[in-house]
């Protein structure tokens, strides 16, 4: 569940999502035996967060009542199996490519990333590099970091958490595709040094300086 939903707002959100073509606030109200006060005063909060919007007018016996729909960002509140389904196609290729191969493809699937993203590290010194790279790391959910060593000028990149959890430790070679990005984008050659999957306390990247 979303933390910003509270538990009755999440009842609301399933009937929305049980009825996607909308209801009105009394047939919420009367459905989850609440007042239309308190609908009100959770709608407020969910429009607000974009969960949910109004919808077309419902004709009734008596004069047309406003109706309210889910929204992309409403039914994204509600638990996802992306972990489950991504172990299922890793499993599938590590079956049928082997290790190696397996390895190699997701270095292939880190450069092809690094592509997307090449023109936002372009012309720039290292230092530079190394604050867009943290920027994308946290935009990727990553709670990154990074520190340079006076003596050599080698960096270390270091997230103390990992966006594949659970992949990682049953993935190892998951890991290559971070090692590969973040090699490709800083144009240094990267060592993972330390990895929560293998039993560390942090992810850490060694970027050397030559």
């Amino acid at each position: 569940m979303n933390n910003r939903v509270t538990s009755r707002q999440y009842q609301i959100l399933e009937l929305l999502m049980k009825n996607r073509a909308g209801l009105s606030i009394d047939e919420i109200a009367n459905t989850l035996s609440i007042s239309r006060n308190a609908v009100q005063q959770h709608f407020s909060s969910l429009e607000r967060d974009d969960f949910i919007r109004t919808g077309e007018q419902k004709k009734t016996a008596g004069r047309p009542v406003r109706t309210f729909i889910i929204t992309e960002a409403g039914i994204n509140c509600f638990p996802k199996q992306y972990a489950w389904f991504s172990e299922l196609i890793l499993t599938d290729l590590k079956d049928e490519m082997g290790e190696e191969n397996f390895k190699r493809y997701l270095q292939k699937l880190g450069t092809s990333l690094s592509l997307t993203l090449q023109s936002r590290f372009d012309n720039k010194p290292i230092d530079e590099r190394i604050h867009e790279l943290i920027k994308i790391m946290e935009d990727l959910g990553y709670q990154a970091s990074s520190t340079k060593i006076t003596d050599t000028d080698d960096h270390y990149i270091e997230a103390c958490n990992c966006i594949y959890h659970d992949l990682a430790f049953k993935f190892n070679a998951v890991c290559e595709l971070d090692k590969k990005l973040i090699s490709n984008l800083l144009d240094k050659k990267v060592e993972l040094v330390e990895c929560m999957a293998t039993g560390g306390h942090v992810c850490k990247f060694k970027v050397k300086n030559k």
